[in-house]
C-alpha cells in the first residue's frame, strides 16, 4: 500500500505543480519520445542481463506491491523448523526421511503452506536436513557449507535490483538522447517551419528529458531500492534457517535451536520469544 501511495504522490506532485503553473497536459503527451526512451532502455536491459532475467524482474517488481515477509510468515518458517527438528530428536533422523524426500506429501510441511509454496525454501530445508541425517558432517563443516551457498544465493537474489538500477542510471541519458533527436528535428524544420511548429518540436524535445529524469528518480530508482530490501529480507530468512539447523547439529534442543534462528531475524517482524513458543506449542 505504501508503494502505491508513493507512486500517486510522485504523479500528483509533479503533474499537480505543472498544471498549477498553467502548464498544459496535452503538451506532455509525446508518444515518440516515450518510444525512444523506453525502447532504448529495454534494449540496453536485454544486452546487460541473461535472457531469463526479463520475466524474473517483471514478476519480482509486481510482487513489490505486497510482501510475504510478515510476522506470520516468520513464525511459520520457525514453526516448521521446530516441528521437524522435534520429530527427529524424539524418533531419530530416519523418522523424517519421508518428510524431506517428498515434502509435498509430508503432514508436517502441509501445516505450513506459505513455506511449502516456496519451492526454493522447501528444497533448502530438505537438502540440509538430508545432509544432517547422514551424521558424517561436523557442525562447523555444515556451517561452512551454509555460508558458501548463502553467498551465491545473495548474488542471485540481488541481481534484479542491480538490473533495475542499471535502467534507472540509464534513463536520464536516454532522455537526453530523445531531447537531442528532438532538437535535430527542430533544426531540420527551421527553413520551412512556422514559429508554432518549431515551438512544438522544442517542447517535445524537452519532454523527452523530463520523462527520462522522472522515470529514473521517481520510479525505477525506488523500485531498485525496494528490490534490494526484498532480497535482504529473503536472505535473512535463510540465515535464520541456517542458525537453527547448525544449532541443532551442535546438540541444542529444538526449542533452543529455533531461538537461535529467531534472534537472527530482522527486528521489524521478528516474533517475540513468547509468541514463537506459543505458536510451536500450539501446533
Amino acid at each position: 500500500m505504501a508503494k502505491i501511495i508513493g507512486i500517486i504522490v510522485v504523479f500528483a506532485s509533479v503533474l499537480g505543480g505543472y498544471v498549477l503553473s498553467h502548464g498544459k497536459i496535452a503538451a506532455l503527451i509525446q508518444p515518440f519520445e516515450v518510444l525512444i526512451i523506453g525502447g532504448a532502455a529495454f534494449g540496453a536491459f536485454l544486452q546487460a542481463n541473461p535472457g531469463y532475467m526479463t520475466m524474473h524482474v517483471i514478476k519480482k517488481s509486481l510482487k513489490m506491491f505486497g510482501t510475504r515477509f510478515t510476522h506470520t510468515f516468520y513464525i511459520e518458517v520457525l514453526g516448521l523448523v521446530y516441528e521437524i527438528l522435534n520429530k527427529s530428536r524424539r524418533e531419530g533422523m530416519m523418522a523424517i526421511e519421508a518428510d524431506i524426500e517428498d515434502a509435498a506429501a509430508s503432514p508436517i510441511f502441509a501445516k505450513y503452506p506459505a513455506v511449502l509454496g516456496d519451492e526454493r525454501m522447501t528444497a533448502f530445508i530438505c537438502d540440509y536436513l538430508r545432509i544432517m541425517s547422514t551424521g558424517n558432517m561436523a557442525p562447523h563443516e555444515l556451517e561452512g557449507l551454509f555460508d558458501m551457498e548463502l553467498l551465491s544465493m545473495k548474488e542471485e537474489l540481488e541481481h534484479p535490483s542491480h538490473a533495475v538500477t542499471g535502467i534507472a542510471d540509464g534513463m536520464p541519458g536516454f532522455g537526453i538522447v530523445a531531447a537531442v533527436l528532438g532538437i535535430v528535428v527542430t533544426m531540420a524544420s527551421l527553413g520551412d517551419g512556422d514559429q508554432k511548429s518549431i515551438g512544438l518540436h522544442v517542447g517535445a524535445a524537452l519532454v523527452g528529458t523530463f520523462f527520462g529524469i522522472l522515470a529514473a528518480y521517481g520510479f525505477f530508482g525506488p523500485l531498485a531500492t525496494s528490490l534490494r530490501h526484498d532480497a535482504k529480507e529473503e536472505l535473512n530468512i535463510y540465515e535464520a534457517i541456517k542458525a537453527s539447523l547448525v544449532a541443532s547439529a551442535s546438540g541444542m534442543p529444538p526449542s533452543l535451536a529455533v531461538e537461535f534462528g529467531r534472534k537472527v531475524l530482522f527486528p521489524a517482524h521478528r516474533p517475540s520469544f513468547a509468541e514463537l513458543e506459543q505458536a510451536v506449542r500450539g501446533r
